[in-house]
């Protein structure tokens, strides 16, 4: 294995924790990436030497080199898709099973591979995502893939990170209590953004809503565009996603939208998304399955009011608690019917508007801030793990 060396010495003595199953930092992709740079400068700043993982596209020599005191081990796949994200989780795994330290694995999509780091005795801790076996979106040697692979994770792993109470309830079928400990996802407080990129994006601050999700089923985007189009709202509804043509899914959202819809692409400048969150009058997520969802953790984070699809994880994340009705920092729709509905009342309703933000401030400050989430995780790292 060829690589190019870069970056320094951590003093001796320093915990030392490596970080799998991501794209690297700094963050360019989804939640992880985005967690995994927060947890990476937070345990640096504490005297930790961290190494995150890489997965770089194309061929050539691995590069070891330092982005902000954070040693990166940059890995060039020739491979695409999820293809590529196998080989490259297998060759970050096997570096780490012959390399010193503590491991977390972000995600259990290949946790097959974690057999070496157990056989290496290097322990390793699994944060195990959301149940993605259950998503529609698979077929099913999809699906029997990662139904497998949850299942090895939960006995592979030294210990197991659910970032929801319910996901910690799932794992708990196969993993004694002791063995999980559940720390949510966090994210930034967005305040005083300017309004300059949203109104380059022909929108008007406070005039319309954001729906920032993937085009799937399970994310209830239809059914949103659906509901919002059946009259005419006098706002807008912004959503954000890649929509292909070629897609019938996709075609279908396309083909059900009003003219106050606006579909504004995939959009990762992360300034631009933070200010289409911060001055929007609403956020509506649709997600049906899955944990902590970063999306709506976001919203929280920027004062959203939120329109929620009713489930038991929107629920706890909203702090709405068991039961029917709106309550917490949300309210709530089942179907595109209700959630017609729902907008009827709700656009009409400053005041409750308003106390939809104040609930998200509250909610976000008292379980989702950065440094609430990443003490939780030092804490558990700093455990005497033995593998």
């Amino acid at each position: 294995m060829k690589t190019v060396e870069a970056g320094s010495a951590a003093a001796p003595g320093s915990p030392v924790l490596r970080i799998l199953g991501t794209r690297g930092v700094p963050a360019a992709h989804g939640g992880f990436e985005t967690f995994a740079e927060h947890l990476a400068l937070y345990l640096v700043q504490r005297g930790w030497r961290v190494t995150v993982y890489g997965q770089e596209e194309g061929s050539g020599p691995w590069v070891h080199d330092e982005w902000q005191g954070v040693q990166r081990v940059r890995i060039p796949v020739a491979n695409t898709g999820p293809a590529g994200t196998i080989v490259f989780d297998w060759k970050a795994t096997r570096h780490a099973a012959r390399s010193p330290g503590l491991c977390l694995t972000l995600g259990y999509n290949t946790a097959l591979f974690c057999a070496l780091l157990r056989l290496a005795r290097v322990p390793n801790l699994i944060n195990m995502d959301g149940i993605e076996w259950q998503r529609a979106k698979w077929g099913p040697l999809a699906k029997a893939w990662f139904w497998l692979n949850e299942h090895l994770g939960s006995r592979l792993g030294n210990h197991l990170v659910a970032d929801h109470p319910e996901i910690a309830r799932h794992l708990g079928r196969a993993a004694p209590a002791a063995k999980i400990t559940m720390i949510p996802y966090g994210a930034d407080a967005l305040a005083g953004l300017p309004a300059a990129p949203v109104q380059a994006l022909g929108l008007e601050p406070g005039r319309y809503l954001s729906l920032i999700a993937r085009p799937e089923p399970e994310n209830s985007v239809l059914e949103v565009v659906q509901a919002f189009s059946r009259r005419p709202r006098g706002l807008k509804l912004a959503v954000l996603g890649a929509y292909h043509d070629s897609h019938p899914y996709h075609r279908a959202v396309r083909a059900a939208a009003g003219p106050e819809v606006c579909f504004l692409g995939a959009i990762y400048d992360k300034p631009v998304v933070q200010a289409l969150r911060l001055h929007s009058l609403a956020y509506v997520h649709g997600h049906q399955v899955g944990g902590t969802n970063p999306s709506l953790v976001e919203a929280l984070g920027a004062g959203n009011a939120v329109i929620a699809h009713d489930n038991r994880f929107n629920r706890w994340v909203l702090d709405a608690g068991e039961g029917n009705g709106d309550s917490g920092a949300g309210c709530y729709f089942a179907s595109a019917d209700a959630l017609d509905a729902l907008l009827n009342n709700l656009l009409q309703d400053p005041p409750r508007l308003a106390a939809l933000r104040a609930a998200a401030r509250q909610r976000f400050e008292a379980a989702f801030t950065w440094p609430h989430v990443l003490a939780a995780y030092e804490a558990l790292l700093r455990r005497p793990w033995q593998a």
